[in-house]
């Protein structure tokens, strides 16, 4: 399962590494009700009594969906996403990856991470970022791609902020700029950015992956193209790349001790938070817990912390 802050993804891999079934929703701030929505999806599509061997979970709330599912591998998103783009495309030597809120580069040199940056500071160039500006121009986002493909002459949008994009993005509409070109103006905007911000300094070399939800959107890809002069390849499941990584990394790291009843996530969960007093930092600690059971707690910055809060 990949659980990130904008859509909740997961797959169930056989013992070919073949896809037996694989969902994708949004997340709506609640990955605990996310899960359980997602299990019950997956769950739909599985022949009855299939057994569940190994959990994977990546993505911003791995350790949260890890620690309420038993998971084998909590493992963070750069190992998982490369791990996943590996097992479909065993020659990728870039991997470019925008999400709904981040955007992420990894570089494979002979099969293994060699280099990664990602961008959390600003939504600029995200799939927020073209959602929200797809409802201003009253379009759906996948409407964008083709709208943005029928374009010749695309306008020069600033995307380097959210805020000066909207601004530059009125004041072109409002100059006259066909529809059009507005969006192919943003598609290249988007590409421009990642560009020049996570994938600054980098060595881009073919063969070249772009994954993600935006990765769905072909005008984006075409400007990515233009960008970097080459093919870039995408992958139908391209958005379940993370939850496929996932999947290897817990096959990997063993099986369940006992095969996991997707009735789990089920259960009664709570959070609570609860400062450690153990030093100055006060690190705001947050406990898991299923039916009154402390399953895990995090947030500590040291080993001392943490033991205080869990009853």
């Amino acid at each position: 399962m990949d659980i990130g802050s904008i859509s909740t993804k997961g797959v169930v891999l056989d013992e070919t590494n073949h896809v037996l079934a694989d969902h994708y929703l949004l997340t709506q701030g609640d990955p605990i009700g996310a899960t359980r929505r997602l299990l019950r999806e997956l769950q739909a599509q599985l022949p009855a009594h299939t057994h569940i061997h190994a959990i994977g979970t990546t993505g911003s709330a791995r350790r949260l969906v890890g620690a309420m599912l038993g998971a084998t591998a909590i493992k963070n998103e750069i190992t998982a996403h490369a791990v996943g783009t590996l097992s479909r495309h065993p020659d990728v030597r870039t991997i470019l990856e925008i999400g709904g809120q981040d955007s992420k580069i990894i570089l494979i040199r002979g099969g293994i991470v060699a280099d990664y940056a990602m961008n959390t500071l600003c939504a600029a160039g995200t799939g927020a970022f073209l959602s929200a500006q797809a409802g201003r121009l009253g379009l759906t986002v996948e409407e964008m791609g083709p709208v943005a493909l029928t374009s010749t002459t695309p306008a020069r949008i600033a995307a380097r902020c959210t805020v000066f994009a909207e601004s530059d993005l009125i004041h072109k509409a409002q100059g006259g700029h066909r529809l059009e070109d507005l969006v192919a103006g943003l598609v290249s905007a988007v590409a421009e950015n990642y560009l020049a911000n996570v994938g600054k300094g980098k060595a881009i070399t073919p063969p070249i992956v772009f994954q993600g939800g935006v990765s769905r959107n072909q005008g984006v890809v075409a400007a990515f193209e233009h960008e970097l002069g080459c093919e870039i390849l995408t992958d139908p499941a391209g958005h379940l790349m993370g939850a496929i990584g996932a999947a290897h990394l817990a096959t990997d790291s063993g099986r369940l001790d006992t095969p996991f009843q997707f009735d789990l996530a089920e259960d009664a969960y709570q959070t609570h938070t609860n400062p450690c007093t153990l030093c100055p930092n006060h690190c705001e600690i947050v406990y898991f817990y299923r039916e009154n059971i402390c399953l895990d707690h995090w947030g500590n910055r040291c080993n001392r912390g943490g033991a205080e809060g869990r009853n």
